[in-house]
């Protein structure tokens, strides 16, 4: 699963046109700890996963990967 959230947090971003930096202030955190979700190096908390799932609309399942969005 994370490498699924990491593959939908990049796609979700992207579709966006959003970039790494657009991303970060939007969740009030840096565009490296954005750059470590994307490529799988670390994961985010839990709070961080419902600030993200809410900013693209969607469930913390869906974003991890466990159903499709």
């Amino acid at each position: 699963m994370i490498i699924k959230f990491s593959q939908n947090l990049r796609s979700l971003r992207e579709a966006a046109a959003w970039t790494q930096s657009e991303l970060a202030q939007k969740l009030q955190t840096t565009q490296r700890k954005i750059s470590y979700w994307e490529s799988g190096s670390i994961q985010p908390d839990i709070e961080n996963l419902w600030k993200i799932a809410d900013l693209f609309g969607l469930s913390v399942d869906e974003l991890i990967g466990r159903s499709e969005f």
